[in-house]
């Protein structure tokens, strides 16, 4: 899958991230926890520089429980704050507060030994497109402010928004980055939506999701789709394909021919996928990148 994402507008935004940085105390990086180390912009270590971190792990209700559990503990035993939330309910966004204080308290504490009790901590945040920051900034402030859609690139331009216990806030545009590490990274990304889908080939990209939910949550598809599963004595050209089309031959997706509508099943398994309706499943682990490392540190 080839996709080409890297607009001019994210160049923009990148170069006025960096020029803002020198005016906040701390980065929030807001990443989607079904897919949360793919949804980290590697460029953001180098636009953060040495600025405090703090990770919130959003849209955990679409998470598996377990794996978002391992996920914040491997990124805490890399020295990261970390948030775990799920901004539509608002489960775990009054924390952040006291999560932000936590991670400047050194900070704060020398600005209280220079009589600055008054000062704002200001925070940016950050985070690839769709990956709920204006609904996790919403909850925050208590108040619709941030504009909130369920698809990439609402948030146009910076906006500073200012928390009632002395809290400021600035909303940043989710940008992608420019490069590919490898295709499993774009397929993730667009199946979780942070890829707008007119970029991308829906049927392709929906057997590729059923691959992967073949893999590693099998029972989803039979629960969802009511489908049989092929055998390991079965061979299949296309994997993701036969499985989207057992499961559109289910719903009845038909048209002239008897042949079955794959396109419009492809967009149903992305909608109902993007929308929890298959259930809580985490595309990666924390082990996929424990062994990376530790085959990096041997070679």
């Amino acid at each position: 899958m080839n996709i080409q994402w890297y607009p001019g507008h994210m160049t923009r935004t990148r170069r006025r991230m960096a020029d803002s940085l020198k005016q906040v105390d701390a980065v929030c990086e807001v990443v989607d926890a079904r897919i949360p180390q793919v949804s980290r912009n590697p460029d953001m270590d180098e636009i953060a520089g040495n600025k405090p971190r703090l990770l919130v792990m959003n849209r955990t209700d679409l998470a598996d429980p377990e794996m978002t559990k391992q996920w914040a503990a491997y990124y805490r035993r890399q020295g990261y704050a970390v948030l775990t939330t799920d901004a539509k309910s608002g489960a775990g966004v009054a924390k952040f507060s006291a999560a932000v204080r936590s991670l400047l308290a050194e900070k704060i504490q020398v600005w209280k030994e220079k009589g600055q009790t008054g000062r704002s901590v200001k925070v940016m945040v950050v985070g690839i497109p769709n990956v709920g920051k204006s609904t996790f900034i919403n909850k925050v402030l208590g108040r619709k402010s941030a504009k909130a859609a369920d698809k990439p690139g609402v948030t146009r331009g910076q906006q500073w928004f200012r928390v009632e216990n002395g809290l400021e806030l600035l909303d940043t545009p989710g940008i992608l980055w420019p490069k590919l590490d490898d295709e499993r990274t774009g397929i993730y990304l667009a199946v979780t939506g942070a890829v707008k889908d007119d970029v991308v080939d829906v049927e392709t990209l929906a057997c590729r999701l059923m691959e992967i939910l073949y893999h590693r949550a099998p029972e989803l598809l039979v629960n969802r789709y009511k489908i049989q599963l092929p055998g390991e004595e079965e061979e299949f050209d296309f994997l993701g394909y036969e499985l989207l089309m057992r499961a559109g031959r289910k719903r009845g997706f038909l048209i002239s021919g008897g042949e079955i509508d794959t396109e419009r099943m492809a967009r149903i398994l992305l909608d109902e996928f993007r929308g929890g309706k298959l259930g809580r499943i985490t595309l990666e682990t924390p082990e996929e990148y424990e062994y990376t490392a530790e085959d990096r540190a041997d070679g």
